[in-house]
Formats: structure tokens, sequence, C-alpha cells
């Protein structure tokens, strides 16, 4: 009984981090789809307006720009998260494959990964097998691969989330850009996009545990840069044929 608490502790907490660490990243990944929206679609649309003043070309443009881009990022995230869960799959059946053919190969291996950490050779391999008695696959994945052989990760559900992130964002330079009146629509919506950009920025720098000012200050330059260079090219093209 005293060793309970050891052979259940590093299981435990392996799952307890892999489930805080795949949060954040779905988190994270929720942001800069977000970001990526506010900035693809503020440059759009800015570029557009410097080129016309026809609110009708704004907002074709910009839903366009919208679409197209949740769409990408749709498609991108499910291509990606499909092609890492066929991979996962195959790695889980080469695993399958070696407990079946292999079992105490497969046992002194997973004993080796625990002695690593930090477990006495014998305590190791208490841990080992019980473990491999309660859930073999489970236990050499996780510990071998990180991979949780019973949770996949769903494409389609990378796929909706990036696309409802892409959509967030872009909806604020659109609305920013069709509201105020003429006049004032681009310095309405450079503000907006600074804001939003200021909010993401922390937000990821919190995430990532890196440091808030120069994060926020990167991606607000970057999105005023994406806007500057639109905005002159919008101009330029709409001089040119005007």
């Amino acid at each position: 009984m005293a060793d309970s608490p050891a052979t259940t502790a590093p299981q435990h907490h392996e799952a307890h981090d892999g489930s805080v660490t795949g949060r954040l990243n779905w988190l994270r990944a929720g942001v800069l789809g977000a970001n990526d929206g506010i900035v693809s679609t503020a440059g759009l649309v800015i570029g557009v307006a410097a080129a016309t003043s026809e609110r009708g070309a704004v907002l074709t443009a910009g839903l366009a720009g919208l679409t197209a881009g949740a769409m990408s990022m749709a498609v991108g995230e499910y291509v990606s998260v499909s092609t890492q869960r066929d991979s996962e799959r195959a790695l889980i059946a080469k695993e399958i494959r070696e407990l079946d053919e292999e079992p105490e190969a497969e046992l002194a291996e997973l004993a080796g990964i625990y002695r690593e950490k930090g477990l006495t050779p014998d305590l190791a391999l208490q841990v080992a097998e019980q473990l491999t008695a309660h859930d073999a696959l489970g236990a050499h994945a996780e510990a071998e691969l990180g991979i949780d052989p019973h949770n996949y990760t769903n494409p389609w559900h990378a796929a909706w989330a990036s696309m409802a992130a892409f959509t967030v964002g872009a909806l604020l330079p659109l609305l920013a850009i069709l509201l105020p009146p003429l006049g004032w629509r681009v310095p309405v919506t450079v503000v907006a996009v600074v804001l939003a950009l200021a909010f993401t920025g922390l937000v990821s720098a919190r995430l990532g545990s890196s440091d808030a000012k120069r994060a926020t200050v990167r991606v607000v330059i970057g999105g005023l840069l994406a806007m500057a260079v639109t905005y002159g090219i919008g101009a330029l093209v709409g001089t040119q044929l005007g």
C-alpha cells in the first residue's frame, strides 16, 4: 500500500498537464486566428476605402475577404489536424503491434522511462507493471509518444474553431469601416484595429508567458504597417483609375 501514491502520481500528473496544455493551445490558436482576421480584413477594407468612397464596394470586398479568409483557415486547420491525427494513429498501431509481439521488451522500456524520471529501478518496474495491467496501450502511448489513444484531436472541431475565431476578428474592422460617416471611416477603423490588436497581443503574451509589452507593440506595429501599405496601394490605384 505504501507504493500506491507513487504509482498513481506520474499518470495523474501527466494527464493533468496534457489537459491544461491542450486547452492553452486551443485558446492560443483562437487568439491567433482572431488576430489574422483583424489584420487581413482591416488591410483589405482600408485599401478599398482608399480607392473608392462607395460603401457597397467596401462591403463587398470586406465580406469576400472575411469569407475567403475564414474558409482558408478552416481548410488549413482541418488538413493540418487530420494529418496529425493520421500520424498519431499510425504510431498507436505500431505500439499495439509491439505490445502484442514483444510485451516484455515494452514493459522494460516503460520501466526505463520512469527510471529516467527519477524512480528507483524496483519502483519504476512496479509502476510500469501496474500501469500496464490497468491500461497497457494508454500507459505506453502516453509515456513513450505523448499521445492519448482514447482521445484523438477532432479535425472538424479545429476547423470550426479556426473559422469562428477568424470571423469574429474580421467582423470588427468590417463594421468599423462601414458604420462611421465617410470622413471618419479610416480613422475609426485604425483606432479600433489598434485596440483590438493590443488586446490580442496581450492575451497571447499571457498565454505564452512572454513579455506583454513587447508582444503587444510587435503585433500593433505589424497591423499598422499592413494597413499603411494597403491604404497606399488603394489610394494609388484609385488615383490611376480616376
